[in-house]
């Protein structure tokens, strides 16, 4: 067995890990670099980046399909789904390849490829064959699929979100199990490439939508896109004629239905499984996630930080990325007393059709006697009706006793762009005033969230 000493250990090479990793080098110290899979992110191979990719083809097919509402007609819409999976595949490499070449450029001693497993507080195994002593450690290992195991019963029938960025082709008929982020994201580009997509949901809730008014507009809209069944709990999965039937209990009624996959996005946990964790001074819960401080990222009691998605705090890049840098700030610092990280303004934002985001304080987490709410309905906003793109609701919420902007729910047109705007207002501390001394352009899309603004004062 062999034995090396170095200041920080960083397990995982995503985001995280590698934002963690540069941080330490920067202040002086040594560090490493543990992977035990492939290099590449998240983001970029199965995550953001190939998503986009497809919803991006998604995109275009709608535009072409619904151009004859423009009085722009054209002779049939054809879905070449090889074409669109391998353009997928090109570029998905391609911005793999821009992560491949950042990790190329670390110095061959700082990476171990291998499976790492805390012995204790500052000692890490890798594989069978070294030894690690270190002062201080930052797990970056991410999050894994939640595979209940109904759907392990399809076989081969049942894939990850994951696996839909390595088709070669894509599918006529698909059950989708999940509306969060991911499902609702993948569930409206499929159905736009022309797959029969079928989305079964175990409550009302979508995406994270926690304001009624947003929600209610968010089923409506979802469900013109795909057949959308909500309260349903599926109970059992089978092969039937080299398909998959999933069967499914909805208002105390048995259903099933057939397709060629199912598609499980029931969320994520932490990638926490088999890192030793019980070995260290660790205080675990019952699932074995560590308790640990959310702003300093400090496992508590131990020299060991959590960053990005494996701490499930803000499972989003910009946010690993920050995370990754503050935990590898202060694990090479150790043993001075660990800083919080800065966070920015919160922010999500679900590339479905329509968009959907939330920025500050969702709406259940507000005191409702002390706020006001500003909508703006998109069916008769200007800019919306002229895109044919008028549907949706956006919902302001502004504190009552210091007038400032606190948070937004909203689903509808732009609400990517919009989202930024709303966060950075939110990150300035801007008051319902100072938001509405800002310039908006005629017509634009913004004039919505000036209408909402407005109805809040």
């Amino acid at each position: 067995m062999q034995q090396r000493d170095v200041d920080v250990v960083v397990i995982g090479a995503g985001t995280a890990g590698m934002t963690a990793y540069k941080a330490a080098k920067r202040a002086g110290k040594t560090a490493v670099l543990v992977e035990a899979d492939q290099y590449g992110t998240t983001c970029a191979r199965v995550g953001c980046m190939p998503s986009k990719l497809l919803i991006a083809a998604a995109e275009s097919a709608a535009q072409v399909a619904g151009s004859h509402q423009f009085g722009v007609h054209v002779d049939g819409v054809r879905i070449d789904g090889q074409a669109v999976m391998q353009r997928v595949l090109d570029e998905r490499d391609r911005f793999v390849g821009f992560v491949l070449k950042d990790i190329e450029s670390f110095p061959a001693q700082d990476k171990i490829k291998g499976w790492a497993r805390l012995l204790d507080n500052q000692t890490v195994q890798i594989n069978d064959d070294l030894i690690l002593h270190t002062q201080s450690v930052v797990l970056a290992t991410g999050s894994i699929a939640v595979i209940p195991p109904v759907f392990l019963e399809a076989a081969d029938r049942f894939i990850q979100t994951d696996d839909v960025f390595y088709w070669k082709d894509l599918p006529k008929r698909l059950v989708l199990a999940g509306a969060g982020v991911i499902g609702l994201e993948l569930g409206v580009a499929l159905a736009r490439l022309g797959v029969q997509v079928t989305v079964l949901n175990r409550s009302q809730r979508l995406a994270g939508i926690t304001d009624p008014e947003v929600l209610a507009s968010a089923q409506q809209l979802m469900a013109q896109q795909f057949d959308l069944r909500l309260n349903a709990t599926i109970t059992r999965t089978e092969l039937k004629n080299n398909q998959v039937r999933v069967h499914y209990e909805q208002d105390g009624q048995s259903h099933h239905v057939d397709a060629d996959f199912i598609l499980g996005a029931t969320g994520r946990q932490p990638a926490i499984a088999n890192l030793g964790l019980e070995h260290t001074g660790a205080q675990l819960d019952e699932k074995g996630m560590p308790a640990f401080d959310s702003d300093t990222l400090q496992i508590k009691d131990t020299p060991i930080f959590l960053a990005g998605d494996v701490n499930a705090v803000h499972p989003v890049l910009h946010e690993a990325a920050d995370e990754g840098y503050q935990s590898g700030l202060n694990a090479a610092q150790w043993p001075a007393t660990p800083q919080p990280i800065q966070r920015r303004a919160s922010l999500s934002i679900v590339f479905s059709e329509p968009q959907i985001m939330r920025v500050g304080v969702a709406y259940d987490q507000l005191d409702l006697a002390q706020t006001r709410i500003g909508a703006v309905h998109y069916a008769q906003q200007g800019r919306a009706r002229i895109m044919a793109q008028n549907a949706g609701v956006l919902r302001v919420y502004i504190d009552n006793k210091t007038e400032r902007f606190v948070g937004a729910e909203m689903i509808g047109p732009g609400a990517e762009h919009l989202a930024h705007l709303l966060a950075w207002s939110l990150q300035m501390k801007l008051t319902l005033n100072d938001m509405l001394a800002m310039p908006f352009y005629h017509p634009v899309l913004e004039e919505g969230l000036r209408t909402a603004l407005k109805a809040a004062r």
